[in-house]
């Protein structure tokens, strides 16, 4: 049980039987009424976006949730299929539960998050950053570092990426998997 003035971004509360992320929350003060807090709601099993306001110390239900490192597999007809690192036990997850799938390659780390209620996935990311290989761009020309100027890309992954004019093809380069933007080249 907790309350109003537990929330934090990223906690995973139960409205309505469904469950919702908190993306966004804060809290209004007025002089005469009662504070009220607001948070902005992502549905973790369904997709729809929400905004509630509760009178601030109301109750409210978190869920526990663990996150698990998990290695993605390969993918078929029943989805993106993961095994645990530590258990070895394989799961299947649906394209819509995973954060960022364009960026997933065969070995790649991948963070499931569980309900410690019932010990189902509720979804999964990838880590924030993720080095690949460009498969195929437009060559670069010397003295094209001098301004932002960016071109498409395409990663081993098959997913397209904006990226400097200097970069080439061959070239090992960080992606953010949160924004889909190129971050920096690696050096071999």
């Amino acid at each position: 049980m907790a309350t109003t003035s537990d929330i934090s971004r990223g906690m995973i509360l139960k409205l309505d039987g469904s469950l919702y992320s908190v993306v966004e929350f804060g809290e209004n003060k007025t002089a005469r009424a009662a504070a009220k807090v607001w948070a902005k709601l992502k549905g973790v099993d369904n997709s729809r976006t929400i905004e509630k306001t509760w009178n601030s110390g109301e109750t409210i239900f978190p869920v526990r949730v663990e996150k698990k490192t998990f290695q993605y597999l390969y993918k078929d007809e029943t989805g993106f299929n993961l095994m645990n690192n530590e258990t070895f036990e394989q799961i299947a997850l649906a394209e819509d539960m995973i954060d960022a799938p364009q960026f997933l390659k065969d070995g790649s780390e991948v963070f499931v998050f569980i309900n410690t209620e019932s010990e189902q996935p509720i979804g999964a990311e990838l880590p924030e950053k993720i080095v690949v290989q460009v498969t195929y761009c437009e060559p670069g020309l010397r003295g094209d570092t001098a301004t932002r100027a960016l071109k498409p890309a395409t990663v081993e992954t098959g997913a397209t990426v904006n990226v400097p004019l200097f970069v080439n093809e061959g070239e090992i380069i960080r992606i953010n998997t949160k924004t889909g933007e190129y971050v920096e080249r690696v050096k071999d």
